[in-house]
Formats: C-alpha cells, structure tokens, sequence
C-alpha cells in the first residue's frame, strides 16, 4: 500500500513539473502577438542566469557574449528581459551583454524599498560588482532608459556610454498613474500567467503595483538630473511613441549635454520591435564611435 502510494505521489510531482515547464515554455513578451524577439529565453534561462543582492532584494541577471560590457534594461511595469530579445542575439555577437531583470519583474525580488530610478540604478551597480571591473554601456528601453539616466549621473565612473530609448522628459502629473493587476492581467492573461509563475513573490503583486503608481505619481525627470549627464548619450524615440511623446524626448535631447538624438519614422513606444533594423541601423555607429 505504502509504495503504491509512493508511486502516485511520484507520477503528481512529475506531472506538476511538466505543467509548470510547459506553462513557460515558450515564454513571450508583453502583447507579443505572432511576432517573436528570440528563440533565447532571456528572462529564464536558468545555464545564463546569476542572483546578487542588493540591499534589500535578489536581482536577477543573465550573461551572454564576450567583450566590452553592455547592459540591457528592459522595460517597466510590463517589461521583460524577452523582449529585448533581438537587441540581445546582436549585441552579444561583439560584446558582453548582461541583462537585468529589474526589482519586482521577473525572478528579481521586490524588496520593501521604493522602486526608485536612483535604487534601480543602485541595484544595477550591484550587479557590475559582481561581474566586470569596466566601465560599461547601457542600452535601456523606457523604464530601463529613465534608469540608465540615473545610472549615469550616480555613477559617471562606471558608465561608457548610454542608448536612451522612449523616455524624455518627465514633468509631474503629466500622466495619472492608478494601476492593478487584475486590469493589466486582461490585457494579456498568458503573458502574466507566465510571469507569476516566475516571481519569487506572486502574492504581493497588488502591493506592487500599487507602489509604482504612487512613485510614477509623485516623479519629475528634468535638468537637475538630466543635465548631469556626462557620457555620451543617443537619445531614441519612436516618432509616434505615447509613452514618451515627440516634444518631450526632444526637451530631454536637449538637456543632455553630450547628446545625439535618433527618431525612427512611424514607429510607436517599442520601436525596437516595431523596426528593429531602423533601431539597429542607428545604435550601432553609435556604439562603434570611439568617444
């Protein structure tokens, strides 16, 4: 009796393994449609994958490539390391790349501090720590983009340069931020299926997303941060881009003092997935110019 017992109880963990496999595999990016950002899947790709501890949370990173050192930041909110998946596959062909899955997104944990620029910045030097001694690159979409501004005046000595895309300007109360999970869910239930599934803290996903409102409600991006920024800096929008509206990431262009600006035509928010060779197109003198 006992080993026939042993055995079901074999054949449920198997079985439940196999479900939680299959539930993320294969892991999409936010509202990824038919369209695919890599075979890789950057985000939980557990032979890449490192944790190091910062301050109060376990950030997660994985590390590709050989070379100079280039950090991908992906987006916020909705944001994962997936869908800077083709950024990724071609910067790491030339280069080390090492992708952070920012605190509260993926396998990152929350902590209990504020979900600050400055403490994402923070938390991306405690990455560095561990894994080069040089100074690096950052290539940031949105969310990462505004941390990378922060990264470069907190730490100028760390920084190379930075690729800025979709994020200008960022005035008070442009925007009411009031968000919850259950209306993000609905927007794309596999998407979040999957995430949840990765989150070392699922339960606490209200309290998340209640806490990044109140922050995004109370934020201003201007020159005093802005205007610090010493390294050579490629300012990238979408011409039509929401998050980040034409004029505003024109003012941020402006405020940098080491800038370049790059608009792709037609292109919304991720214009990286929209057009990635137009992105590709324009990062890459970039990158490749010595300072």
């Amino acid at each position: 009796m006992k080993k026939s017992l042993l055995i079901l109880l074999l054949i449920a963990i198997n079985i439940f393994g196999f479900a939680q496999k299959s539930e993320l595999s294969p892991l999409r990016y936010f509202m990824q449609g038919n369209a695919t950002a890599s075979s890789v899947p950057y985000g939980n790709n557990q032979s890449a994958g490192h944790y190091v501890k910062s301050d109060d949370a376990k950030i997660y990173y994985e590390v590709y490539g050989k070379g100079s050192p280039i950090v991908v930041l992906h987006g916020g909110i909705v944001g994962s390391p997936l869908e800077m998946g083709q950024l990724i596959d071609s910067l790491s062909q030339k280069h080390q790349v090492i992708s952070i899955s920012t605190r509260g997104h993926g396998r990152s944990e929350m902590g209990n501090k504020i979900p600050s620029y400055e403490q994402k910045a923070k938390d991306v030097n405690a990455v560095l720590e561990k894994v080069t001694k040089e100074k690096v690159t950052i290539v940031g979409f949105s969310d990462g983009a505004y941390t990378g501004y922060f990264f470069a005046e907190q730490y100028p000595d760390r920084i190379e340069k930075l690729v800025a895309i979709g994020a200008g300007e960022w005035k008070k109360g442009f925007r009411e931020f009031k968000m919850d999970y259950k209306t993000f869910s609905a927007m794309d239930e596999l998407f979040w299926k999957q995430q949840m599934a990765l989150r070392p803290e699922p339960k606490r996903i209200d309290e998340w997303f209640s806490t990044l409102s109140s922050y995004y409600n109370d934020l201003n991006i201007d020159k005093t941060i802005l205007g610090q920024i010493k390294c050579p800096v490629l300012v990238m929008a979408g011409e039509k881009d929401q998050n980040a509206p034409f004029d505003t990431v024109i003012t941020a262009y402006k405020m940098i003092p080491n800038a370049q600006l790059s608009i792709i035509p037609n292109a919304p928010h991720p214009a990286f997935l929209v057009n990635f060779d137009a992105v590709w197109t324009s990062m890459k003198p970039f990158l490749d110019q010595n300072n």
